[in-house]
């Protein structure tokens, strides 16, 4: 058996990381690859940092394309073979006129959720503008989504699966830039990164709107690192890239930011 309370010392995400575990050791006992349902970035990746001290098993995650935020994990001991294949996911197309009605993301999951379902059974849902939108759900799911999702908002729609390779992602706009600062504080870094005032980003960081790898972060002083991802409710994503130290000491950083 796993260390359960070890591994769960310290976490954010308790009870989803209790979850994994209990699929883990199913995996390791009955030499089966065992799925988890659809989890957030957050919990993804306190997962990925509390599974990486494991030698027994291994995890694969999948959410039906690179860019996916809601992923399922396939868990499976380290000695079997496990890929992206084995992550069951179904991709729905929900078609409707939506030009006189436009319908947001919240409304396509509320219609969703309005069927019965749990959020836990679903993943991503691409809006597409006046046409509808696509969702990836668990399998399961797929049969009585498409019986019973008939009208998202006042518009009528049509629910069917597609192949996933059919899903029209749009790739992410981003932005390259350099900075150079007198130290690697998160609010020094975040606020280049984002083009707006040290004071706002400070601001931002106590009211708890700021996350570095998915995990809130509320003191403005925390050192930043390369490799670090630093994400703002509704403003998109900064990616801390090479970091180098110029002949006054102080530090060049490549960022990329997300839109």
């Amino acid at each position: 058996m796993l260390p359960r309370e070890e591994l769960l010392k310290g976490v954010e995400n308790r009870d989803s990381v209790a979850r994994v575990i209990d699929r883990a050791e199913q995996a390791i006992k009955t030499w089966e690859v065992v799925l988890t349902d659809f989890l957030s970035p957050p919990e993804l990746a306190e997962i990925q940092r509390v599974f990486s001290r494991l030698t027994e098993v291994q995890l694969v995650l999948w959410g039906g394309y690179p860019q996916a935020e809601r992923q399922r994990i396939a868990i499976a001991r380290s000695e079997m073979p496990l890929d992206r294949s084995q992550v069951a996911l179904v991709a729905l197309e929900i078609a409707g006129n939506f030009l006189f009605d436009t319908a947001t993301h919240r409304d396509f999951l509320g219609a969703m959720l309005g069927t019965g379902i749990v959020r836990e059974k679903t993943g991503d849902i691409i809006v597409l503008g006046e046409r509808g939108a696509q969702a990836i759900v668990a399998p399961e799911l797929a049969e009585f989504l498409e019986m019973s999702l008939k009208q998202v908002r006042s518009v009528p729609v049509k629910t069917q699966p597609i192949d996933i390779n059919e899903l029209k992602v749009r790739e992410p706009k981003k932005k390259e830039l350099t900075t150079v600062e007198a130290s690697l504080r998160l609010d020094a870094i975040a606020s280049a990164g984002f083009g707006m005032s040290r004071s706002k980003m400070v601001d931002l960081i106590d009211s708890g709107d700021v996350r570095v790898n998915w995990k809130e972060v509320t003191q403005a002083s925390s050192q930043v690192k390369s490799g670090d991802l630093i994400a703002i409710r509704s403003k998109g994503r900064l990616e801390v890239g090479e970091i180098a130290v110029t002949k006054k000491d102080r530090y060049r950083v490549q960022l990329t930011r997300y839109m």
